[in-house]
């Protein structure tokens, strides 16, 4: 392809990396932003995402959390064609598909494995449409390039690079130690075509002085011929939206600090309960765990993911999370003890939220004729049965609490359904058991029985007020002292996680040699090394 046909089609770049969770979806959107700093009219794209984290986007279509935000990082509206194949695991050996933002049907590891064509069509076709929109579209890829065993079938990393000919670089993570075998092993086990595409490295996640890795990346440049275009360093608080399962949690232990306000003992508190402490269950096909994401940016809210009992016994609060497989997840909860734990807390008043899957789980039944194929007994905290059907909802949905606005999204097969009539204007008193009672009332789209609250809504805590307010409410009902701090919004906060990742990129990288990749494509002449020449 000349450069006037590759400016014609926009220019492009494909972010890889040597392993998952080696910062892709960070780097990519610390690109997008630095872009449209500099007026480059950028978008973001990922031809397959396997997450069950997701977003609705304003037209309806589903698309994985991470390219929603590389949208806002680039400054454009998100959309399906940024993430059109989105494959949500369901087993071990099944993943649902999600093309082109719609629910489309179910792919089994061997057909992964191979690749479907159609789905590789999907991505060919959406990219090169983007391409003729944008001025650059910055691709994340998925794993590793070096996954050869995948290499036949791939459409996300150098499968995608070679039909698009865009310029690839490979991040590494240095935290995790070998990153410079990691490198040049990356290059090394591509085929020749490939490699010619292979424009350098970044290395991600350092600690330390630059200088003591500076003789390492000078060799790497000696060894493969291609630059190493720079060193981001490990930023603390940068947590936005993983989409990989070793990422979740990434805000544990820093939540305080990503607010900016002071702790609450800094701001003058002295004595009392001042740490709202909440236990998320950790689920084996848990969706969309980015829920939990704003309360962690609460100031005195300590988040934790975790499996054990005892860890769910005595948080203040306990959250069920969604999840991709419902009835199995309950199983699972079963086996270790976690439903005894949760019922006893409801039983005493404390406080257990759902969303989602885990609202489903605290219904009375649960029937379920699409993903298990069973009807089960859930936990019977909430006065709701759930009857799963084919037809997948997505929406974004809006509502009021207690006076507080709630935009949110949804993404559920399960629907709930009251088997009481709620009191949506009677709040129970302090100490009222309301399973004794039998009295419920309006939560959201869900309910609320006594101390534990359900609804279908994600993303309805990233609204300031409501979540403030929500906390406050489960605080007080707890005897816990905590209280809202002055502190930035949750979408404030993401702005400046934007900025600072941008701000990196700025001044860690050799952004001019980025650009002229991104405009002009993977040099010519980069040697091709071994084993692929073996």
């Amino acid at each position: 392809m000349t450069g006037a046909e590759r400016n014609a089609r926009g220019g492009g770049l494909l972010v890889a990396g040597t392993t998952s969770d080696a910062g892709k979806s960070l780097v990519t959107a610390g690109i997008c932003r630095w872009l449209a700093r500099q007026g480059v009219r950028v978008a973001p794209f990922k031809a397959q995402n396997m997450s069950n984290n997701s977003m609705v986007c304003p037209d309806g279509s589903e698309i994985g959390r991470a390219q929603w935000v590389q949208a806002m990082a680039a400054g454009v509206t998100p959309e399906a064609a940024m993430n059109p194949v989105l494959l949500k695991p369901g087993s071990d050996r099944t993943s649902h598909i999600v093309l082109r933002g719609q629910p489309y049907g179910t792919l089994r590891a061997g057909q992964y494995a191979t690749g479907r064509q159609v789905l590789a069509d999907a991505a060919f076709d959406t990219l090169a449409e983007l391409r003729g929109r944008f001025d650059a579209v910055v691709c994340e890829g998925a794993g590793s390039p070096a996954e050869i065993n995948l290499r036949a079938g791939d459409y996300v990393n150098m499968g995608l690079a070679r039909r698009a000919q865009l310029p690839a670089v490979v991040v590494a993570d240095v935290d995790r130690g070998g990153s410079l075998a990691a490198m040049y092993g990356t290059l090394a086990l591509l085929d020749a075509e490939d490699q010619k595409l292979l424009a350098g490295f970044v290395v991600n996640k350092f600690r330390g002085d630059v200088d003591v890795l500076r003789p390492g990346l000078d060799r790497i440049t000696e060894l493969t011929g291609r630059p190493v275009f720079g060193v981001l360093p490990w930023l603390d608080g940068v947590w936005i939206d993983s989409e990989d399962a070793l990422a979740v949690g990434g805000w544990t232990d820093h939540n305080v600090q990503h607010s900016g306000a002071p702790e609450p003992q800094e701001a003058g508190r002295s004595g009392g309960r001042w740490t709202l402490s909440v236990a998320v269950v950790r689920f084996p096909r848990v969706s969309n765990a980015t829920d939990v994401d704003a309360l962690a940016c609460e100031p005195g809210v300590s988040v934790t993911l975790t499996a054990d009992p005892d860890v769910v016994a005595v948080a203040d609060l306990v959250v069920l999370p969604g999840s991709r497989a419902t009835v199995s997840d309950l199983e699972w909860m079963r086996g270790r003890g976690l439903d005894a734990a949760v019922v006893a807390r409801a039983r005493a008043g404390r406080p257990v939220l759902g969303i989602c899957g885990g609202y489903q789980m605290l219904a009375e039944r649960i029937v379920d004729p699409i993903e298990s194929g069973r009807t089960v007994a859930g936990l019977g905290l909430l006065p709701t049965e759930v009857t799963f059907g084919a037809d997948k909802k997505l929406g974004r949905p809006h509502g009021t609490w207690r006076g507080h606005d709630v935009l949110a999204y949804e993404i559920h097969h399960g629907v709930a359904a009251l088997t009481q009539g709620p009191e949506p204007d009677v709040l129970q008193s302090e100490g009222d058991d309301a399973q004794s009672a039998g009295r419920s009332e309006r939560f959201l789209d869900g309910c609320r029985s006594g101390a534990v609250w359900g609804t279908t809504w994600h993303g309805a805590f990233e609204n300031d007020g409501f979540r403030r307010a929500w906390l406050t409410e489960v605080a007080e009902g707890t005897e816990n002292d905590w209280r809202p701090t002055a502190a930035p919004g949750f979408a404030e906060q993401r702005e400046r996680m934007l900025d600072r990742l941008a701000d990196a990129v700025a001044e860690h990288l050799d952004t001019a040699a980025l650009l002229r990749i991104v405009e002009n494509g993977t040099p010519t002449g980069l040697p091709v090394i071994s084993p692929s020449l073996a």
